[in-house]
This record gives structure tokens, sequence and C-alpha cells, in this order.
């Protein structure tokens, strides 16, 4: 699951987690950005040496065998960690979805905790690059899920997405147990307080704030790669 920031994407990672055939992971490319880019998110030198860093022996997990009585490896991935130094082939060994947010919501969102980001830092660049490789190599567009969307209606998304990836939908998939999971990256406590305190997908609300000057530039930049994924979204 290639999303980017500001996203629903832990909410969603928890969705799947509830599936008693499925392991999870928790952005497994994370220590490797840092390591590589030396950015100053919150506990990054806890993060590097909590996780693993070198991106090599974390593709050979994420493509490795799974433990006994799972069959499906969720793996929650923000797409700008997919760094230029880091190899493609093993990417086509996996089932690819993009989880995908208006841009126009995004941004302020993401303003707040990286002030002023770049275009890099949305993570679309890097699902749209993902998004037309999976395309050209598989002969058909992968799904996409609109984070708005799925918070209108979870059930019926996730029941068009699930055949679309070789499952079926379990009811499961709609609630689960508040609180942390050991399979949190340690980056939890900063990031997770909504979901922590979650026991589903929390409602939608519309958002009319108007995005702020500073970012309309970077609008102007998001809103084609978005809407060039939008346009392959699962509809319910």
């Amino acid at each position: 699951m290639w999303s980017g920031p500001r996203n629903i994407s832990t909410a969603l990672m928890r969705s799947f987690g509830s599936r008693a055939d499925t392991l999870v992971c928790d952005e497994p490319l994370y220590a490797h950005y840092l390591a590589q880019t030396g950015l100053p998110h919150p506990v990054a030198q806890a993060i590097q040496e909590q996780h693993e860093t070198d991106w090599r022996r974390v593709v050979a997990w994420l493509t490795g065998p799974l433990p006994a009585g799972k069959r499906v490896f969720y793996q929650k991935h923000m797409a700008h960690h997919l760094l230029e130094e880091i190899e493609r082939d093993w990417l086509d060994a996996l089932t690819h979805v993009f989880l995908i947010r208006d841009p126009r919501r995004m941004l302020p969102s993401l303003d707040t905790v990286v002030p002023n980001p770049r275009l890099v830092d949305t993570g679309l660049p890097q699902q749209v690059e993902l998004f037309e490789h999976v395309a050209d190599t598989s002969g058909s567009p992968p799904p996409v899920v609109d984070s708005a969307e799925l918070l209108q209606d979870p059930e019926g998304v996730l029941r068009a997405l699930c055949p679309r990836i070789g499952l079926a939908f379990e009811p499961a998939m709609l609630a689960w147990a508040p609180g942390p999971r050991d399979t949190d990256g340690c980056w939890g406590e900063h990031w997770y307080a909504n979901t922590w305190a979650s026991t589903g997908f929390a409602p939608w609300k519309p958002d009319t704030r108007p995005l702020p000057e500073h970012l309309s530039t970077l609008l102007d930049e998001c809103t084609p790669l978005y809407e060039r994924l939008h346009a392959h979204r699962i509809t319910s």
C-alpha cells in the first residue's frame, strides 16, 4: 500500500491488521530514508537504532516467507521513502495498491509537520512513477483508493478493493481495538494519537478551510499527479 503523508494510512493498516490471515508492517523503509536524507524528523535517531537502515535487508524481509498461519503481508509504505538508489526489481513480486488524498486537503496538514514542503515530500511523484510501472508491467492499472471516499463508505470501498487483490472482504476490517500495536513503528507516539484512540474509520468531514497562499504553487504541481491517480480510484 503506497501512500503519501497525512493520509489515513495507519487506519488502513489497522483495518488489514484485523484480518486473521494478515501480517502488517509499518513504513519499513523509513529508517533507510532518514539515514540517507538526514532529515530532522521526530525521534530520527531512535528510528535508525531500532529499525533496519539497509534497504537490501528490508527488501529481503519484505519478499521473504511469511510466518505460519499468515498468507497476506500488508506493507504500509510512504512512497517518498522509495529513494532513487533503491532498486526496483523486487517490486514486481508484490501486489500494489495506491492510497491518495486530495492535495488541497493534504498540503495544509503536511505543512504543519513539514514546514514549506516540497513536491518530493508529498509522495505523489513516486506514487505516479510506481503506478505507471505497475500498469506497464501488468498490462492494467493497479487499484487506487481515495481516502475521502474510503471514509465516506469504508465497507463499500473495501468490498470493492479486496477482490481486486485476491482477497475476500472480512467484516473484521471495519473495526479494531484501540491502542498501540507491536507492529507500529517507534514513531507512533508522535504521529498515531488519533489512530491509537480509534476503534474504526473516523467519519468523513468536509474541510472548507482556504489553502494558505504559500502552498498555491505546490498545489499546482501536485494536482495533475493526483488527478492521474484519481482517475483510477475504486468506487463503492
